[in-house]
């Protein structure tokens, strides 16, 4: 790259090794790069103790930017934040869903307002330190995404509702490297302290992932004890509140019945908890809505793809369909796909999103509505 062509670049920089190398080789490449941490908690919150959003996290990210002499600077990202991903985290759980936070924050936040924000700041791309590969194919004139190297750290899951617009101006530069190259090259240019640090696993802005408490804190009078129930509507128990159950749940239940019950679905309007046997927890199917396509304009009949049902969910083969009427069905943001499995899938859960792959190709992906058996968020009385 000569001096003429030298683009610039914001990297979002956690304070982690990823961001930091990211940051890192695309100087080395030539990039003009300038360094930005989103500070997202408030004050007094999980922000200021660890974490990926942390202060000790910003105080990383800044010893980074001084040895890699790249400026750094921090945006409040606090109100956007608590507005597109902690109201809608909890709103999710109220409503029986398990959310994806990190879904959203890379939509509405990291690729909705910071990339605007990078934009209006004269950059030509936004990069992180997530593993996944970006890449123009001009036979289909489209951006495309694709699995990294490093296919364990695969963030593909995490980055599928991406457009057109953003990933034209989104660079991935670690998407040719495993993990473990990672924090040796950090090693090796001195960057020490963030080679070592362990890889953030929680949810950033919940203290220990205690997620009913945080949930809890916010909206005490929303949470209330119900029956659980069986498929046919007979009461088996009491539960606690529905935020401190998931789909295929089995410990924590606090009833005993017998024999191992696992939670199988919600019924919100009437605030039961519906459980089933082993067997009830899988199902052939699903409902996907609030689509998002990158490897196609559209889905305009059935198609093969390889489906994943949570992060570290195991590719599974299936058939999406579209279904051409989709006004009718509870909770369906735009257009709605049948996912059909060639083997039933366990715990597939409403909140989590669904993403269809073709070989290494990311071909698109929603949220899970529901499944099958009519267990879903939304749903009202039968």
């Amino acid at each position: 790259m000569t001096h003429t062509e030298k683009k610039k670049v914001v990297v979002g920089m956690s304070g982690g090794v990823d961001s930091s190398m990211a940051a890192a080789l695309l100087k080395e490449q030539g990039y003009e790069v300038i360094g930005i941490t989103l500070q997202t908690m408030p004050s007094g919150g999980p922000d200021d103790v660890g974490g990926c959003c942390s202060l000790t996290a910003i105080d990383d990210a800044r010893r980074v930017a001084n040895q890699l002499d790249i400026p750094h600077y921090v945006l409040n990202f606090r109100t956007i934040f608590q507005e597109k991903v902690i109201d809608y985290f909890t709103n999710s759980y109220l409503k029986g869903e398990t959310p994806n936070p990190c879904t959203m924050c890379n939509r509405l936040v990291r690729w909705g307002e910071f990339l605007r924000k990078a934009r209006s700041l004269g950059a030509d791309y936004l990069a992180t330190g997530h593993y996944a590969k970006v890449f123009f194919d001009p036979q289909r004139g489209r951006y495309l995404m694709s699995r990294p190297v490093d296919t364990w750290k695969d963030q593909t899951y995490m980055l599928y509702n991406l457009t057109q617009d953003q990933l034209k101006h989104t660079l991935f530069p670690l998407a040719d490297y495993k993990k473990e190259q990672i924090r040796e090259m950090a090693e090796e240019r001195g960057l020490i302290r963030v080679s070592r640090k362990p890889d953030s696993q929680e949810i950033c802005f919940i203290p220990d992932d205690d997620y009913v408490s945080f949930i809890r804190e916010r909206s005490p009078e929303k949470i209330k004890p119900g029956n659980f129930v069986d498929q046919e509507g007979n009461i088996l128990g009491r539960h606690q509140g529905i935020i401190n159950y998931t789909v295929g749940q089995r410990k924590g239940l606090g009833v005993t019945f017998g024999k191992p019950m696992f939670v199988i679905g919600f019924n919100v309007a009437r605030n039961e908890v519906i459980l089933g046997e082993d067997r009830e927890v899988f199902a052939s199917s699903l409902l996907a809505t609030d689509l998002n396509w990158i490897a196609i304009p559209e889905l305009t009949g059935p198609l093969e793809v390889e489906a994943k049902i949570r992060y570290k969910a195991p590719l599974a083969p299936a058939k999406i369909i579209p279904l051409p009427d989709s006004e009718g069905i509870p909770g369906a943001i735009g257009s709605v796909v049948k996912v059909e499995f060639y083997n039933p899938q366990r715990a597939i859960t409403p909140g989590q999103a669904v993403v269809f792959y073709q070989g290494d190709l990311v071909v698109g992906g929603g949220k899970i509505l529901t499944d099958p058996r009519g267990f879903n968020y939304s749903k009202t009385d039968n």
